[in-house]
């Protein structure tokens, strides 16, 4: 088995969700339930060691498109969300997270060490991340605050626009230059992560933001769940040229399970073959290097192919890697290692 630290995962959303309708978050992940893709006990079962765990606000007003006779889309933009009730959530889930850390039921990571001393002992090794950072506020006041609590990876705008930049839309077939990047508060809050040792995510922005974090940032480039646009052109999927700029900062791309980003007709449609996840890796190893590319799943916050179903089903993309002759020290760097450098380089770790 080749475990694995994932780069994306919506399972707090889904915790706290749930919550809201009365049930324990810590009993759901450690004990297991047959909904959503992630708890404790699938995670094991397919040696999903670990991952970036996003504090993600959910927008209430955002309706997915149907796509047309031609089969384009265009979802419209969700609106900009009030920081005070995004503040709210946001604390909810990192209670949520520490709680979970608490109980034993995982290890809250702050360190590259701490995730290999978590997975030596076989507890999932969750590092927090915010996806979209509304609960932080334009003038920063909560970031150190948040710091303090355990996260260590943000990306600055989800696919709707806040005070920090724009997001793109989930559209198909359209380029992630769907808008401005990023605004003053913006280049602030990026000056801000690297000061404190905080991952930047390019997963979500516009590609005029994608620039203007590649100008300001002293870290890698990184977008934690986002696939080839060469391959399907959707709004969230990254350009060759974006690519290009990962590779020159030997930065990473996490392989986004979405299937909307996958299959070449930009449908969410379970029925997606691993194939298509195969095609994906391939374009990427072959542009930016085995090093540059890794695992981002999107669990919990996407429609993923129904041959890997959950967590539990993640061996089986690598046994697929493996079948079409990926050898298993490229499977190592895939499944976990390329994370684990760039999560020491942005954290500023002497070593991994």
């Amino acid at each position: 088995m080749q475990f694995v630290f994932d780069g994306h995962n919506d399972v707090l959303l889904r915790l706290w969700t749930h919550s809201k309708d009365g049930s324990d978050p810590i009993a759901e992940f450690a004990d297991g339930t047959t909904v959503g893709h992630i708890d404790a006990r699938r995670a094991k079962a397919g040696g999903l060691s670990g991952g970036l765990c996003a504090i993600y606000i959910p927008s209430g007003d955002l309706v997915f498109a149907d796509p047309d006779a031609d089969g384009s889309y265009v979802t419209p933009m969700a609106a900009p969300l009030d920081p005070l009730p995004s503040l709210a959530i946001a604390t909810e889930m990192a209670a949520i997270a520490l709680r979970l850390d608490q109980a034993g039921a995982w290890r809250l990571c702050r360190t590259v060490k701490d995730i290999r001393g978590a997975m030596a002992e076989e507890i999932f090794a969750a590092v927090m991340h915010m996806e979209g950072c509304e609960a932080i506020g334009a003038d920063l006041s909560a970031l150190e605050a948040f710091y303090a609590a355990g996260l260590r990876s943000l990306g600055p705008v989800w696919s709707r626009h806040n005070v920090f930049g724009h997001g793109v839309p989930f559209a198909f077939p359209m380029s992630p230059d769907t808008g401005p990047g990023l605004t003053d508060a913006g280049y602030a809050l990026v000056r801000e992560c690297n000061r404190l040792g905080i991952l930047v995510d390019l997963a979500h922005i516009t590609e005029k933001g994608f620039w203007d974090v590649a100008k300001t940032t002293d870290q890698p480039l990184v977008a934690s769940h986002s696939n080839a646009h060469a391959l399907t052109p959707v709004a969230r999927n990254l350009t060759d040229r974006q690519l290009d700029a990962i590779r020159e900062s030997r930065g990473l791309v996490g392989i986004n399970y979405a299937t909307a980003m996958l299959r070449p007709d930009g449908r969410s449609d379970s029925d997606t073959p691993i194939a298509d996840m195969i095609r994906h890796i391939d374009h990427l190893v072959n542009r930016i290097g085995i090093d540059c590319v890794a695992l981002g799943s999107d669990f919990d916050g996407a429609t993923i192919p129904e041959e890997i179903g959950d967590a539990a089903g993640n061996q089986k993309l690598i046994a697929a890697l493996r079948e079409v002759g990926y050898g298993e020290a490229d499977l190592t760097k895939l499944a976990r290692e390329n994370w684990l450098r760039i999560l020491a380089q942005a954290w500023r770790e002497d070593c991994v």
